[in-house]
């Protein structure tokens, strides 16, 4: 078998059988444990009838991408470091939901403790690439014609900076059924595309995450019957930020998680103006899928546009490769 099959299309539909296999069996053992979603009585009113739907779905996720990636650890070395990402922060996902979810604390960890977490986890990672990848702090710059930048003593800041940020965008952009899987399987996608054109080490675990994802939305699109919880959009936060690390494009973060960014950005905003104001909002709901909501869009749309408009700068952005 050539190359594209084996490192790619393969981790596909191996990470896409487990996911599939896996769900069915899942769901039901989260429902009898009573691992039912905790729906805030301050947010959309139409989101009260998915309290109690089972969540932590993401322990799927994890599991697809990880027993796939058994395969291609001998020879995929690449692999480890994304993988220890993924699995780290899907880790600090579990511990908030177990919290949540089991331990009936609505707040989850505290934000110093999740912070904590996610500062080591990315301490961790920032070592492994100082430490073994050549050139590390070389980045591409997107439409230049293939020319990197070399940002030196900022490569540490700027990248707790650009991981915690891509995290946490991912964090913020699971609040509708199947908007976080979309747009992140679109990501993993164009990551794959990239990882085959210059037969990156990284390809498996990009394609297994795509594989996942695509069987996760079989049970996760609108009414989803399972959510995957911190413990799926924080991991696929790792996965963005250190594929894209791994791959020398962190600048093309603001473009393939464009829509991270932005619900990121909305919270951030909504929570100064407010501030500022002495009560008054930006929006009328942040993150920014709830802002559409209230406009009266239904959740089918918001997905559908989001997924597109990130569809549309995963293709931009592969323009902007070379």
């Amino acid at each position: 078998m050539d190359y594209t099959k084996i490192q790619v299309i393969l981790p596909v539909i191996i990470s896409f059988a487990v996911c599939v296999i896996l769900c069915p069996i899942l769901i039901p053992l989260l429902r009898r444990m009573k691992f039912g979603q905790y729906v805030r009585e301050d947010g959309p009113q139409s989101h009260l009838k998915k309290s109690g739907t089972p969540t932590m779905g993401g322990i799927v996720i994890l599991l697809s991408i990880s027993i796939t990636c058994l395969f291609y650890l001998k020879n995929n070395k690449e692999i480890i470091p994304v993988l220890f990402a993924t699995l780290g922060f899907g880790i600090i996902g579990f511990l908030d939901d177990y919290i949540k979810v089991v331990m009936k604390r609505s707040l989850g960890l505290k934000p110093w403790q999740k912070l904590l977490g996610q500062i080591l986890v990315t301490a961790i990672f920032g070592f492994y690439l100082v430490g073994s990848v050549e050139d590390v702090t070389l980045m591409l710059i997107p439409f230049s014609g293939g020319k990197y930048v070399d940002i030196s003593y900022l490569f540490i800041p700027m990248m707790f900076f650009v991981v915690l940020g891509t995290v946490n965008g991912s964090n913020f952009t699971d609040g509708l059924d199947g908007l976080e899987a979309s747009v992140t399987m679109l990501i993993a996608t164009f990551f794959t595309v990239v990882a085959i054109g210059i037969k990156s080490g990284i390809s498996p675990i990009c394609g297994a995450v795509a594989g996942s994802l695509l069987a996760f939305l079989l049970y996760n699109v609108y009414p989803a019957k399972v959510f995957m919880g911190d413990t799926g959009s924080l991991a696929l936060g790792g996965f963005v930020a250190s594929a894209a690390y791994m791959l020398r494009m962190p600048l093309f973060i603001v473009l393939v998680a464009f829509i991270y960014l932005v619900e990121v950005l909305s919270v951030i905003l909504q929570v100064s103006y407010f501030k500022l104001t002495g009560g008054k909002r930006l929006f009328k709901m942040a993150p920014i899928h709830h802002h559409f909501e209230l406009m009266g869009w239904s959740e089918t749309r918001i997905v559908a546009v989001f997924a597109i408009i990130t569809t549309i700068l995963c293709l931009i952005s592969l323009l902007g490769i070379n």
